[in-house]
């Protein structure tokens, strides 16, 4: 098991997992998933675009809010890479 202070966090992967907890809790944009997660708007935003990292009490504030396992996160957080999603044409 990856220990989750070694994860070597990208804000690729940072951004997939909090667009999976969103889809998952049924929050509609990133306003009400820093409402439910209860951080600071600005928090997400640092998040999203790798100024800031995701740490061990936000894990668990996003594995109370969406129900996913601390493994399940660990591991969206340490894939090689994620998919990308393609416009149906």
């Amino acid at each position: 098991m990856i220990k989750f202070h070694k994860i070597e966090q990208s804000s690729e992967r940072n951004n997939e997992l909090l667009n999976q907890a969103k889809v998952i809790a049924g929050l509609k944009n990133d306003a009400a998933l820093s409402r439910a997660l209860e951080v600071a708007p600005p928090v997400i935003s640092k998040i999203r675009s790798g100024k800031l990292k995701i740490g061990a009490t936000l894990v668990i504030s996003i594995h109370e809010i969406s129900g996913l396992s601390i493994a399940k996160i660990t591991e969206i957080l340490s894939e090689a890479s994620v998919p990308t999603l393609k416009k149906a044409t």
